[in-house]
């Protein structure tokens, strides 16, 4: 059972990888093979974790405490298009996350749960919908592709679909059984780091008032979720 969880939190924070490799459309490609000790526990120094997306292989680090990785997601400088590539990507995370929710809804048996994912589902659909009429007034000659800056070549590109499902990092939380939430937990608890890293990286680059205010209200209201769902771990898991 050990194991199962440990590989649910390495395929949770492959999305990471998979999501900030992406968006920086980074070249570099890494030979590495994916960990063979099935029986790895959380106090690894080490996983290596491969992700099978345009051939790119990802290293996850395991420190002191659990997971750890980079979150270091490059979504440009801070220039006229900034806020566009920063909508572009956070309606794509956010959606990935309320897919993730409704899952919940349907095989969760705790309300607590529920309510999270209700939750979740209400503030991220309306942060959407509201991210969505921004770009159609701000941006209303833009591509209606979703773009991403690549910092190689220093200009924006259109996101693959490939990169949309990367960027989403939404996942199949597997069968209604009694560790259903603690799968969710975790793949979601590192779902809203990411979240997280994009509106500190706006709060500093926007110069847009109503974008850094969508950017607190994100910090704030998935921090929060983070360290309850990180307390249920612990009360419901012994983790």
């Amino acid at each position: 059972m050990q194991a199962i969880l440990t590989k649910t939190r390495l395929i949770a924070l492959t999305f990471i990888g998979a999501t900030i490799l992406t968006v920086a459309c980074s070249p570099a490609i890494s030979n590495k093979t994916p960990a063979s000790n099935t029986n790895a526990t959380e106090a690894s120094n080490k996983q290596d974790m491969k992700q099978d997306d345009g051939g790119m292989s990802y290293d996850m680090m395991q420190g002191e405490g659990g997971m750890q990785h980079d979150m270091s997601m490059d979504i440009g400088p801070a220039d006229a298009d900034y806020d566009l590539r920063f909508i572009d990507s956070m309606v794509m995370h956010h959606q990935g996350a309320v897919d993730m929710a409704e899952e919940v809804l349907q095989k969760s048996q705790r309300p607590e749960m529920k309510k999270l994912a209700q939750d979740i589902i209400a503030a991220q659909k309306q942060e959407i919908a509201q991210m969505k009429q921004w770009r159609t007034t701000w941006y209303p000659n833009a591509d209606r592709t979703p773009m991403a800056w690549h910092p190689e070549m220093g200009h924006m590109m259109a996101i693959s679909d490939d990169m949309k499902k990367s960027m989403m990092m939404s996942m199949d939380l597997g069968k209604a059984d009694a560790d259903f939430d603690l799968r969710f937990i975790d793949a979601m608890i590192p779902h809203h780091e990411g979240a997280l890293v994009m509106a500190k990286d706006a709060l500093s680059k926007t110069k847009r008032l109503e974008m850094k205010k969508l950017s607190q209200d994100i910090l704030s209201s998935q921090q929060q979720e983070i360290e309850q769902m990180k307390q249920w771990r612990k009360d419901w898991y012994k983790q």
